[in-house]
């Protein structure tokens, strides 16, 4: 892989000084590095393309920064099955594989394309009021419906495949992919599930019983999600990078998507180690 795109985080602290840490090994590799918009603009000498052409441009993505980076990775490769490589700059980060002292070794990896790649799964949410469909999306993490303009708990009926499964009184509800699982979905106590699983988790927020528990299911299941009572509008996110303003009687489903996002891992990564790590998961001390 010779061709490099480079989506960082420009806020970061570090940013700007592992800019030039990747423009400078780069060079030496003889490794051509493709940015746009603000990372471009961050970026003297490197070829700069517009979002739309980005993916056709590049034969791999290098996104720098946390989860929230990695997630807008995704959505600018627009359905590309382009692999992308995290690196992060932060603390936290569950996508993001490659810390920053590893970089170069990164580069490297790649130029001689001695990595693994994982699929994960992605999700479409289809919006729809009335006999209309109002909007149509594509996520990796999850799909929140919740929030809103005021304090006061909604309504929400769950059906999966169509059969009707219960009518909750709540702050909001969330459908994640296993990938999402470590993410807002976790916050709200759902399971973590292992990236290759083929199953999706719906976990409430906030719910008014005590007899909740998040669920579960296929992920060649449909999830059907319809908003009964709310009196005031409802927030809807996806991946934490699109919004939209729901209201009663909209009806939101989610299914699994046809494309898929494409993860590269250096030799010697582990899933496992990374919950370890980002966990404190220590063990019993026996």
């Amino acid at each position: 892989m010779k061709t490099i795109g480079v989506l960082a985080n420009c806020r970061k602290p570090g940013a700007p000084a592992m800019l030039r840490r990747l423009a400078n090994r780069a060079a030496a590799l003889g490794m051509q590095l493709v940015a746009c918009d603000e990372t471009a603009r961050a970026m003297p000498g490197v070829k700069r393309v517009t979002a739309k052409a980005f993916a056709k441009h590049i034969d791999v993505l290098l996104a720098m920064g946390g989860d929230g980076t990695m997630l807008k990775a995704v959505r600018l490769l627009g359905g590309s099955d382009k692999p992308v490589l995290g690196v992060n700059l932060g603390s936290l980060g569950f996508l993001t594989s490659v810390t920053e002292e590893r970089l170069e070794k990164a580069l490297e990896v790649l130029r001689k394309g001695n990595y693994t790649v994982s699929k994960r799964t992605m999700i479409e949410c289809r919006v729809s009021r009335g006999a209309r469909r109002v909007g149509s999306y594509r996520a990796l993490n999850d799909v929140v419906i919740g929030w809103g303009m005021s304090s006061r708990v909604i309504t929400l009926e769950l059906a999966v495949d169509r059969e009707p499964v219960a009518s909750y009184v709540c702050d909001g509800l969330i459908v994640s992919t296993p990938t999402g699982s470590t993410g807002h979905s976790l916050s709200a106590s759902g399971p973590i599930l292992h990236p290759a699983s083929p199953s999706f988790v719906v976990s409430l927020i906030c719910p008014h019983t005590l007899s909740n528990r998040p669920l579960v299911i296929s992920d060649r299941s449909a999830v059907r999600v319809r908003v009964v009572r709310a009196q005031k509008k409802i927030l809807l996110s996806v991946d934490g990078q699109e919004e939209r303003w729901v209201g009663q009687g909209d009806r939101i489903e989610v299914r699994r998507s046809p494309r898929t996002a494409r993860f590269i891992h250096l030799p010697g990564y582990s899933y496992f180690s990374v919950l370890r790590q980002k966990l404190h998961w220590r063990g019993s001390n026996v």
